[in-house]
């Protein structure tokens, strides 16, 4: 079972960024996708970003492509997710997820998913 904690939220104008961390512990990455998800009050929890357990094929959902990079530090087992031109509606609770693969594609769908961090607040706002 991998353990995983997000870091990196915060309060920021539309059109600023933020990087999200989510740091692995447990097994190695090589071992797992991870996802990017995001939930907003009253919404239901939506895919962003996932990388697979070999780092290729990032894939990302049409709401944040051009916006949103995920990229990993294997050796620092982190995953991160740079935010870019953010708007007020990526206004959300992030969270990381990993799921036991060593396929080279990933999905962003949530139920796919076994194991989650604590998740971070990410609000844009003027």
């Amino acid at each position: 079972q991998l353990q995983l904690v997000e870091s990196g939220g915060g309060l920021v104008q539309p059109g600023g960024s933020l990087r999200l961390s989510c740091v692995a512990s447990g097994l190695g990455l090589d071992f797992y996708a991870i996802g990017w998800f995001r939930q907003a009050p009253g919404k239901e929890r939506e895919g962003v970003s996932c990388i697979s357990s070999n780092g290729d094929n990032p894939t990302y959902a049409d709401s944040v492509k051009g916006r949103f990079t995920i990229s990993r530090d294997k050796a620092k087992s982190t995953v991160y997710l740079q935010m870019n031109s953010l708007k007020p509606e990526d206004t959300a609770v992030y969270y990381c997820g990993a799921l036991a693969t060593v396929l080279t594609k990933c999905t962003v769908v949530p139920d796919e998913y076994e194991d989650w961090g604590q998740g971070t607040q990410v609000t844009v706002s003027s």
